[in-house]
């Protein structure tokens, strides 16, 4: 292909300058906490989805009434443990949310501190 026909088809590229560039080395631990992600979203769609569940089991033994002890006993136990896990799964969403940013936080942290010299201090004289 001739130099003016590809440069009639490429698309014209514009390159604007950044003014600062920061680059942070990371750990391969690091960079596989990156990739798995985030895990405290799991926990916490677990806990809505357990409390919704539970929720709608307890409005419907307010509400009705069940001649059948072994399907009240039914309802008690899925009201029990949809309330008990979404407890736990909510705390433990509450104990984790901070994981990844506890990572950038890590990284970022190596950087030195950004120092400037007067040009009254002695080592200029």
């Amino acid at each position: 292909m001739s130099a003016a026909r590809r440069s009639k088809l490429d698309p014209p590229i514009e390159r604007v300058r950044l003014d600062k560039l920061t680059i942070y080395e990371i750990t391969e631990a690091e960079l596989d906490a990156l990739e798995r992600g985030s895990t405290e979203s799991i926990f916490f769609n677990l806990a809505i989805a357990a409390v919704s569940i539970a929720s709608s089991f307890l409005v419907s033994l307010l509400t009705t009434t069940i001649e059948s002890d072994h399907t009240f006993t039914v309802f008690v136990v899925i009201c029990t443990l949809g309330f008990g896990g979404g407890l736990t799964f909510t705390l433990l969403w509450w104990h984790m949310r901070k994981s990844l940013k506890k990572v950038a936080r890590e990284i970022r942290g190596r950087k030195p501190p950004v120092t400037t010299l007067n040009p009254t201090d002695d080592e200029t004289r």
